[in-house]
């Protein structure tokens, strides 16, 4: 089981700056799981760059109607804090508050390269018990991987700030 460490001294907050960053290139599948998690902390600051910048790692195949209504669902009514669980350092208690550079941590198993030109990755959130997987797949023509797939935003342990148990 491999595990691949990508660390950013700052979030984009538009297509532009997704595209600066040299892991943009899209060649790596690690990279392109690791800047999922960039894109979907863009939602609750823009929800409209989010999306261009999803489309951008979707490549061919933009989120479809039913993708974007599932981010509104899960990140624009009080649990924008999902996706900066994945950063490293991130946790309830200091109310996924990553700290800065960002780093993000990006794993596979034995079964995650096991189709041709297609990757099951995984990662993992300061608020969940078990790692969540990023699907990708390959455009053998350009060598580039694209997100197919990401299971990130299901539920995670409530912030501090939020939880009247605390």
């Amino acid at each position: 089981m491999a595990t691949k460490t990508f660390t950013f001294a700052s979030l984009p907050h538009n297509i532009a700056e997704l595209k600066a960053l040299p892991e943009a290139s899209l060649n790596d599948a690690y990279a392109t799981a690791a800047l999922t998690v960039l894109a979907l902390c863009e939602y609750r600051e823009n929800s409209e760059n989010c999306v261009e910048m999803l489309n951008y790692l979707k490549g061919p195949q933009p989120l479809s109607p039913f993708e974007k209504q599932f981010l509104r669902d899960r990140l624009a009514y009080g649990a924008g804090y999902i996706p900066f669980s994945f950063f490293e350092g991130a946790v309830p208690g200091n109310n996924y508050t990553p700290a800065s550079p960002f780093t993000v941590r990006v794993s596979d198993n034995p079964y995650s390269f096991q189709t041709e030109n297609y990757a099951v990755l995984w990662l993992t959130s300061g608020g969940a018990d078990s790692p969540r997987e990023v699907k990708l797949r390959k455009k053998p023509s350009t060598g580039e991987w694209f997100l197919s797939e990401q299971m990130l935003l299901g539920g995670i342990r409530t912030p501090v700030a939020d939880d009247p148990w605390a």
